[in-house]
């Protein structure tokens, strides 16, 4: 099992920056690859960044990419996703994800374990 707590989240204006923690306790953090993904208000949950368990490999949406970085620290086991140039298209309620098999997917179904969300509001 794996618990995930994300923060980081809330009320910015277009073009700025955010920084995004998901804390993990339980099964060995350095275990899983991890996963950022969002739900936008009224839309479907989609894949934001994703990284592999030692870190050294990273993807990411397309809509992000170059906007956002997904970093993570094993000894504290936390993931981060420094958000910048924000748009007002990024709100959403952002999740990280969990995946024990450390696969690096843009597939919501195979990561069993989430956080609860953090909300993200970009004004315009």
């Amino acid at each position: 099992q794996v618990q995930l707590v994300e923060s980081g989240g809330g009320l910015v204006q277009a073009g700025g920056s955010l920084r995004l923690s998901c804390a993990a306790s339980g099964r060995i953090f350095s275990a899983n690859s991890m996963g950022w993904f969002r739900q936008p208000p009224g839309k479907e949950r989609e894949f934001v960044a994703v990284i592999s368990r030692s870190g050294g490999i990273s993807n990411y949406a397309d809509s992000v990419r170059g906007r956002f970085t997904i970093y993570r620290d094993n000894a504290k086991s936390t993931v981060y996703l420094e958000m910048n140039r924000l748009k007002p298209e990024d709100t959403a309620v952002y999740y990280c994800a969990a995946d024990p098999v450390g696969r690096i997917s843009s597939s919501s179904s195979e990561y069993p374990y989430w956080g609860q969300g953090t909300q993200v509001t970009v004004s315009s």
